[in-house]
């Protein structure tokens, strides 16, 4: 997978898991995922995957377009 797409995936997760947290705890109201606590914990698994994604796309090495 190019490292582009791991840092764009990985960035995206990361958000989605701090806005499912969020909705979670009930700081984020407007939602049926507001108070539930499961969305608290989902958000904090959803961020780590993110944030393994993206230090993967960190720590990889550009390709050579060269072959």
């Amino acid at each position: 997978m190019p490292r582009i797409v791991k840092l764009i995936i990985g960035a995206l997760l990361m958000a989605i898991g701090v806005v499912w947290f969020f909705q979670g705890i009930g700081s984020l109201a407007g939602s049926p995922m507001t108070g539930v606590s499961f969305w608290a914990f989902a958000g904090v698994v959803v961020f780590v995957v993110g944030l393994f994604a993206l230090l993967r796309g960190l720590k990889g090495h550009p390709t050579s377009q060269d072959g």
